[in-house]
C-alpha cells in the first residue's frame, strides 16, 4: 500500500479512472485536504485508508462503478478521525447490469477525543438486472459524543413508474433509461473538479447505458 502524509495545509486531490487496483494510504495533518474520486466502467479493487490526525483536515471520496457482463468492483474505505475539527463526506455509488457484481465495505471511525467532527458516508446502488448482485457493509465506530454523523445505504432496481411515464412522454425506453441512470450518477460525476474529464464522463454515460 502506498503512504502519503500530507504535510499543513497541502492539498491531493485525484480521479483514478479505470485502474484495476487502487491501494492508497494518506496521513493527514492539520489543516491539509483529501479529494478522490474512484470511476470505474470495468473490474476493479480499491481500497482507500485515510488517517486524520492533524485539526481541520477535509477528506472527500467519490466512487462510481457502472458495470456490466460479469465485471466486479470491490471498493474499500477506511476513515479514521483521530484529532477532532476534521470533517469527511463520502458519496459511494453502483450501478450494475447483467451478472455484475459490487461491493463496498465502508469503515468509519471517530475515536474518543475527536470532538467537533462532521462525518457522512453515503452508499446508493442500482440494480438493473434480476441477475446483478450488490453487497454492502457499513462499519461505523463513535466514540465521541460532540460530533456530526450520518450514514446510509440503499440498493434499488429502476424507477419503472418514472419509465412508464417518460415513455407516455414520448421518449423511447432506451432513451428514457439513459436518463434515469445517468440522473443516478451525475452528483459524483459533477464533482470532479477538472472540467474537460468531467464532460466526458458525463457523455459518456449514454454510451454505456443499454
Amino acid at each position: 500500500m502506498a503512504t502519503r502524509v500530507l504535510h499543513k495545509g497541502e492539498i491531493f486531490e485525484h480521479v483514478f479512472l479505470n485502474e484495476p487496483v487502487v491501494d492508497l494510504q494518506i496521513i493527514q495533518e492539520a489543516g491539509s485536504c483529501v479529494k478522490i474520486h474512484l470511476v470505474n466502467f470495468s473490474s476493479a479493487q480499491n481500497n482507500i485508508t485515510i488517517q486524520q490526525q492533524g485539526k481541520d483536515c477535509k477528506t472527500e471520496i467519490y466512487a462510481l462503478a457502472f458495470l456490466h457482463d460479469d465485471e466486479s468492483v470491490t471498493t474499500e474505505t477506511h476513515v479514521t478521525h483521530a484529532i477532532g475539527g476534521g470533517t469527511s463526506n463520502q458519496l459511494i455509488k453502483f450501478v450494475l447490469d447483467d451478472n455484475a457484481h459490487g461491493r463496498f465495505i465502508g469503515d468509519l471511525k471517530i475515536v474518543k477525543d475527536a470532538q467537533k467532527t462532521e462525518a457522512h458516508q453515503t452508499n446508493r446502488n442500482l440494480l438493473l438486472s434480476e441477475t446483478a448482485e450488490m453487497r454492502t457493509q457499513p462499519q461505523l465506530e463513535i466514540y465521541a459524543d460532540d460530533v456530526k454523523a450520518t450514514h446510509g445505504a440503499s440498493t434499488g432496481q429502476l424507477d419503472e413508474t418514472a419509465l412508464f411515464y417518460m415513455q407516455q412522454r414520448g421518449i423511447d425506453k432506451q432513451k428514457a433509461r439513459q436518463l434515469l441512470v445517468g440522473a443516478f450518477m451525475k452528483d459524483v460525476l459533477e464533482t470532479i473538479g477538472d472540467e474537460a474529464l468531467r464532460t466526458q464522463l458525463l457523455n459518456t454515460i449514454d454510451g454505456v447505458v443499454k
